[in-house]
């Protein structure tokens, strides 16, 4: 049947090495701070406060659990992305390995992931550059401030600052891969200087006390802790859409996923475990700056206004390395015909998919100024476990379809490993709401729609 059709590998292969596509100018410094940039944001300057409500002292167990789960599937992603280098992540590898329908609907989960992600993280973004235009005292009139209905009670038209970082960031990258490269890590360098700051600072106040007990909700509170700040480690797999982009893919794409995801890990273990040994973690309920809040009941007040500045450029390389990931998918299914053309134009002077860059820029860019985005969490975390669990699936199909293939980085322990990355990602989305699992039940029913109406016979294998 044609819905389970695959495409051939070594073709995928040959024809992301044709001149005129994207400009090889990655190396494995820049996918390293690349996920750094794309994992560090919002969860380690937002989501720990909810995380310490919802688990208390054992958020720590909670990231170490989130980040075993990811930690299965990068391995399988890591095979993946050095032995197909070509764009568009998990999408590119279920045509290759579970047939186009799977693609379809995958690729259609990332777009809504990335999307959602990057509209969520500017809202956010906004939040902290708001807060830190009040430290000099300029403020923005109110109307501008937040979209209609976000804040009860009060009058917003849209978030204005939401918007203008959304078409800023999409210059940026419509320009070129090696300048937003090169933008990001310097970015990605001074947040981590920041977060590392907050470690020597705050490790002096620390009440050992504030950690007992423990586990006040028990592995109940743990495990739905894991769940929420599975959203802080989101970012990793936007280095495999990067695939065609680097110079060395067999080497560098592997360094790059492992190393950003193991960094992370550590520093969102240690901030938790500081912010929760600094303040009684019930305090958290309600506060969206939580690392601010714990430098305050610490008294070092002094050190607030560079914990704005390094969440601003947290959220800044989060969007941008979203973006970029959620366009290079783009790119790749409008390359296989199920997406229009035009989305898969390169641009012939900056080699970058023009078109495609700022309609996604505009597009989310304008559901960040407009909509309300307090559900946004659950529905990228939702995504992003669907995608894990297959891509962990897929990497099992490949090696028994094509033992053959030359694998520059080999998953370790198939297919246990693959099967646990299923199991923990599993796990996690039953800890998600109910309204969680409709919501994403209606993309994907959409998304069936459009393939059987329009995908399917445009497809490039038809």
């Amino acid at each position: 049947m044609s819905i389970f059709r695959t495409k051939n590998l070594d073709d995928m292969i040959a024809s992301a090495q044709k001149p005129g596509g994207l400009a090889k100018v990655l190396g494995p410094m820049d996918l390293v701070l690349m996920g750094i940039g794309a994992i560090v944001g919002t969860g380690i300057f937002v989501l720990t406060g909810t995380g310490a409500v919802t688990a208390g002292p054992a958020l720590t167990l909670s990231f170490v659990i989130a980040a075993i789960a990811c930690g299965f599937a990068a391995l399988c992603y890591a095979e993946f992305a050095s032995t197909v280098p070509v764009a568009g992540s998990i999408y590119t590898y279920s045509y290759a390995t579970l047939g186009e329908l799977a693609a379809w609907m995958i690729g259609w989960d990332l777009l809504l992931e990335y999307g959602l992600a990057t509209s969520a993280v500017s809202v956010g973004w906004s939040g902290y550059f708001q807060s830190l235009l009040a430290g000099f005292d300029i403020h923005l009139p109110v109307a501008l401030t937040a979209a209609p209905g976000a804040i009860p009670g009060v009058s917003t038209i849209i978030n204005l600052p939401a918007l203008c970082i959304m078409l800023l960031l999409t210059a940026m990258l419509s320009i070129g891969v090696r300048e937003s490269a090169r933008m990001n890590n310097i970015m990605v360098v001074i947040k981590i200087g920041v977060v590392l700051l907050f470690i020597v600072v705050g490790a002096r106040h620390v009440t050992p006390a504030n950690w007992q007990p423990f586990m006040p909700y028990g592995m109940q509170g743990t495990l739905s802790a894991a769940a929420l700040v599975f959203f802080a480690f989101i970012g990793f797999d936007a280095v495999t859409s990067a695939a065609e982009e680097v110079k060395r893919p067999e080497r560098d794409l592997p360094i790059g996923i492992i190393g950003s995801l193991a960094v992370c890990t550590v520093l969102y273990v240690i901030v938790s475990a500081i912010m929760t040994g600094i303040v009684p973690f019930k305090e958290f309920l309600g506060i969206d700056h939580p690392v601010t809040l714990a430098l305050q009941k610490a008294g070092e007040n002094w050190f607030a206004g560079f914990v704005d500045l390094g969440a601003i450029l947290g959220m800044t390389t989060v969007i941008l390395v979203m973006a970029f990931g959620q366009t290079r998918i783009i790119y790749a299914m409008s390359r296989d015909g199920l997406l229009p053309k035009r989305l898969s134009e390169v641009h012939p002077r900056f080699h970058t998919p023009f078109f495609a860059t700022w309609l996604v820029g505009i597009v989310f860019g304008i559901l960040a100024a407009l909509v309300p985005l307090n559900v946004l969490n659950e529905l990228v975390n939702i995504g992003t476990l669907a995608a894990f669990s297959l891509v962990s699936i897929a990497i099992v199909i490949l090696r028994k379809t094509r033992p053959d293939l030359k694998r520059a980085f080999r998953c370790p322990g198939v297919p246990v490993i693959p099967a646990l990355a299923v199991i923990f990602c599993v796990t996690l989305m039953a800890y998600l709401s109910w309204f969680t699992w409709v919501a994403f039940g209606i993309w994907l029913a959409i998304g069936l729609v459009i393939y059987f109406t329009y995908a399917r016979k445009n497809s490039a294998l038809n």
